[in-house]
């Protein structure tokens, strides 16, 4: 498949086609890591489990001396069950 490069704006970018992106697994608003090396770049997706957070990161940011404790949510408003 051949594309040319674009001006946008300030900015300059490549159209990826639907089937391109399908066939690498990608879909919109995934997010890419692009290698670059003399003459070749190369696009591919950063895999995260479920979403754009990774576990690893949550936990790191929970203060030392966080203390977890139980919450009350009230009495059930619909169909839950307690």
């Amino acid at each position: 498949m051949l594309v040319k490069v674009q001006k946008w704006g300030n900015s300059q970018g490549i159209r990826l086609s639907k089937e391109v992106l399908a066939e690498a697994n990608i879909l919109v608003g995934d997010e890419l890591e692009i290698i670059s090396t003399k003459d070749q770049l190369v696009i591919k997706p950063v895999r995260k489990i479920r979403g754009k957070y990774q576990l690893q990161d949550l936990v790191s940011q929970i203060p030392q001396d966080y203390k977890p404790q139980e919450e009350d949510w009230g009495s059930a408003v619909g169909l839950e069950a307690w």
